[in-house]
């Protein structure tokens, strides 16, 4: 089954809204990685914060950073979305999202003040930290009584939903998903990733031999997937998916690449798609030693050193829970009528590669996706636990 990505709503680092973050992205813009105090002791590592003005939620006792990114983006596809629940009626819609933080900022400050000074401060609600906030937002905002869940397997949560989202239209469960992911930077990610000494304190530098860590970053993906492709023209499709779990240790990634391999040979299957059909990969390219050495093991396996490829991270950190979907949203763009002259996103590094890791073909601004259709995408997420997902997006008529 063909599952259509019909809009797209995006916060992140290079901005809000899809001309604005296509017009950075295609640029390599890093301009919004910037050293930031505060959030880990005596460190100022960059970090990809939103920046601008962020809508209010209009659910108070919903309130959280995370929530508000999650409904600057939906707003951004809100006529799509009314359209979707007329269309179909609201309990055939489903909300499917993947977090990591949810609203465990808010939480984190919540609870500093209730020791300090022995209560809680106003608007505290405890169910702000739970994982499935955005989605209980979002249907409630919307008035939706369809499934409504969150996935969080760190950084495949998005990626996540948005195969299940798919496994959901397949099934006949719903007629329509609103999926994609969302993550608020907050203390605890950044100190416990600086704890697992991950946290780089330049921007990050996937592939290169000088690579030292990540940086961390926030947004917001939004999708609406239907069964039906937009009306007037051509459509953007999720193509097939694919997941695995090889479990190999809780934060390390199995060095033999198997199970990379494994989800992107079952999301290749998934499309009915072959390797060489793919036109670009989006890599997961954290910028860590173990995780770049094992996806270009991977991918050098599967694909050679020809396939143009490129980490998108250092223009916006990695978005942990968001990162799926953020990762997807750029092959959307790179699809969609925002990239007319058919550019890729750059790899942006110090162009010192590491010898010790299999040749890939870093875009470097040489490359074009081109328009000739139909075009192929994909986008890996790897995530602790040995989780991994692959997504595959692409040009339908």
């Amino acid at each position: 089954m063909t599952a259509y990505l019909n809009a797209l709503g995006l916060v992140c680092a290079l901005g809000q809204g899809q001309a604005q973050v296509a017009a950075r992205l295609f640029a390599g813009d890093c301009s919004a990685m910037q050293p930031a105090p505060g959030w880990i002791p005596e460190r100022q590592p960059p970090v990809g914060a939103v920046s601008g003005a962020l809508p209010a939620v209009p659910l108070p006792e919903q309130h959280s950073r995370n929530n508000q990114l999650l409904y600057a983006a939906a707003l951004q596809i809100e006529p799509a979305i009314r359209q979707a629940i007329a269309e179909y009626g609201a309990h055939r819609i489903a909300v499917i999202l993947g977090t990591s933080t949810s609203g465990i900022a808010e939480a984190s400050e919540g609870i500093a003040e209730y020791l300090q000074h022995g209560q809680f401060p106003n608007g505290y609600r405890y169910a702000q930290q739970e994982l499935s906030a955005p989605a209980n937002f979002l249907a409630d905002w919307l008035q939706l009584s369809g499934p409504a869940y969150v996935i969080s397997t760190a950084c495949t949560s998005s990626g996540r939903a948005l195969l299940s989202a798919k496994r959901l239209l397949a099934m006949g469960l719903c007629d329509a998903v609103l999926c994609g992911g969302v993550d608020s930077l907050c203390g605890l990610t950044l100190n416990g990733f600086g704890a697992l000494e991950a946290i780089s304190d330049q921007r990050c530098n996937p592939f290169s031999v000088n690579r030292d860590g990540i940086n961390i970053g926030e947004a917001a993906a939004l999708f609406l997937m239907t069964r039906k492709a937009n009306t007037g023209g051509a459509s953007i499709a999720l193509l097939g998916a694919g997941a695995s779990s090889d479990a190999h240790h809780i934060s390390a990634p199995d060095p033999t690449g198997a199970g990379a391999l494994q989800c992107m040979g079952k999301a290749l299957d998934n499309a009915g798609l072959a390797p060489a059909q793919i036109d670009y990969l989006n890599l997961h390219g954290t910028a860590t030693a173990h995780n770049d050495a094992m996806e270009s093991l991977a991918v050098h396996t599967l694909f050679g050193a020809t396939l143009p490829c490129s980490s998108s991270k250092p223009m916006t950190g990695h978005t942990l829970g968001a990162a799926g979907a953020l990762e997807a949203a750029f092959c959307w763009l790179s699809l969609s009528e925002h990239n007319p002259l058919g550019l890729l996103p750059p790899h942006v590094w110090d162009s010192q590669p590491d010898p010790a890791l299999p040749a890939l073909a870093l875009v470097d601004g040489s490359q074009r996706l081109g328009v000739q259709r139909p075009r192929r995408l994909m986008s890996n997420s790897f995530a602790f636990g040995g989780n991994n997902v692959s997504l595959i997006l692409g040009d339908t008529p």
